[in-house]
């Protein structure tokens, strides 16, 4: 159907392709999407992989859901039924208290990309910061000394293209299996190295090996080589948003926000942008902290 051949309708000069697209993100922010049923056994699920892939369940629009606000530490949950959905309330609420929903355990970057707001940095407990995967591979080249090391680094990190970028949060890495992979690849001798491509892969009983926690109580405790790299890493990813030595950056950044005048003079979008970069740049220098040689 065209709009053009239906005037009683549609009007082209009003109902344009850019009026489409806002009414679109307006939905798909105020609207939540209905959770797959889990499946009883793991027969149902090898039956279900055998079929072709269910759409997506359509959104939903709530509206007493749309009238509440999000924040990490929130006091109210909506809930799925068979025949309902319902607001509930995670812990009491007193007379006068704002009721919080949450939109899921969110970063400010996220809570900014996907509904235009963020929370005080130090309130999200959800916050992120990415260490790009190519700064591990920087700082590890920045160590060899010879052509034949060079070569076997380029191998190394070859293998490992694919990743983006491994996560941190406030309590610690939330990517552990793809940084330790990382990790163990860039520290394996040439020797081991050999072994790895000889085998594709990783041997089985180290394919089933648990994943070593990255978390802020185990960082100290990792092997110095290990430290070493996610260090640098971090230094690199730090520098990335202009900063200087010595945590000056991030510093600055707080005294701004902390100066209620000059920080509402920003602008909302300056106000956003900074509390996403502090939250970022505050988990990168605990990171460095950890991880200090």
């Amino acid at each position: 159907m065209k709009v053009d051949d239906h005037p009683d309708l549609w009007n082209p000069d009003t109902h344009t392709l850019e009026l489409y697209t806002k009414l679109v993100a307006f939905v798909m922010a105020y609207s939540f999407q209905e959770p797959d049923e889990e499946e009883d056994s793991e027969d149902e699920e090898e039956e279900d992989d055998e079929k072709e892939e269910k759409a997506p369940n359509p959104p939903m629009m709530v509206p007493m859901a749309d009238m509440l606000n999000h924040v990490s530490n929130h006091n109210a949950n909506l809930e799925f039924t068979p025949d309902s959905l319902k607001m509930v309330c995670v812990r009491p609420i007193l007379k006068g208290d704002e009721v919080f929903n949450t939109y899921g355990q969110m970063a400010n970057w996220q809570l900014l990309h996907m509904y235009g707001f963020t929370e005080p940095y130090r309130s999200n407990g959800n916050d992120t910061a990415d260490v790009p995967v190519a700064n591990l591979y920087k700082v590890a080249m920045q160590g060899v000394q010879s052509d034949l090391e060079r070569q076997l680094m380029e191998e190394q990190c070859q293998m490992m293209r694919e990743k983006g970028s491994f996560v941190f949060g406030k309590q610690g890495c939330l990517t552990d299996a793809e940084i330790q992979t990382a990790l163990k690849m860039m520290c394996m001798s040439k020797e081991e190295f050999s072994e790895f491509k000889d085998n594709e892969g990783w041997e089985e009983d180290e394919e089933d090996e648990i994943p070593l926690p990255f978390s802020n109580e185990d960082l100290p405790g990792l092997k110095a080589s290990w430290k070493r790299l996610i260090h640098e890493a971090a230094r690199l990813t730090v520098r990335s948003y202009g900063d200087v030595e010595g945590g000056q950056g991030v510093k600055s950044d707080q005294a701004l926000m902390e100066d209620k005048a000059a920080f509402e003079g920003l602008g909302s979008r300056k106000q956003n942008a900074l509390q996403v970069r502090c939250g970022q740049k505050s988990i990168l220098h605990r990171l460095m902290e950890l991880t200090q040689p």
